[in-house]
């Protein structure tokens, strides 16, 4: 068995998962379509900043918010196995780990946000901050 560094884990999930631009989603969002945005980062992080309207998940508790059987779901998370849905991260390394997990669990429109934050911020696309 060989040792995988994070960079592995990243590679192998963004082989099996789709990315979508920030600019994708910002007309999507424009559009009003009924998309999921989910931030997978930590508390703190979005606190800082955010995309306006994203729901708090942070990778470490996913897998329990998504599974309808634990005591940690997340009521819109479970409720969206069919809906479209988009987790970012800073830079979009946990995204692509997270996109790959629920994929796996289950939903079927899952697409990470390709360049997490660092893109979405760098197209100049809004922010919310706490």
């Amino acid at each position: 068995m060989s040792i995988m560094t994070l960079g592995d884990f990243v590679a192998e999930a963004r082989s099996r998962i789709t990315e979508i631009r920030a600019d994708e989603v910002d007309l999507l969002l424009e559009n009003n379509e009924p998309i999921l945005i989910v931030d997978v980062r930590e508390p703190d992080e979005y606190a800082t900043s955010h995309i306006p309207g994203a729901l708090l998940i942070p990778r470490g508790t996913l897998e329990g918010a998504a599974d309808p059987g634990s005591p940690h779901q997340v009521a819109a998370l479970c409720q969206a196995r069919e809906r479209f849905i988009v987790l970012y991260c800073e830079s979009g390394g946990r995204s692509a780990l997270a996109a790959d997990v629920l994929t796996r669990m289950g939903f079927t429109q899952v697409q990470s946000l390709a360049g997490g934050l660092v893109m979405w911020d760098a197209e100049g696309l809004p922010l919310a901050r706490d």
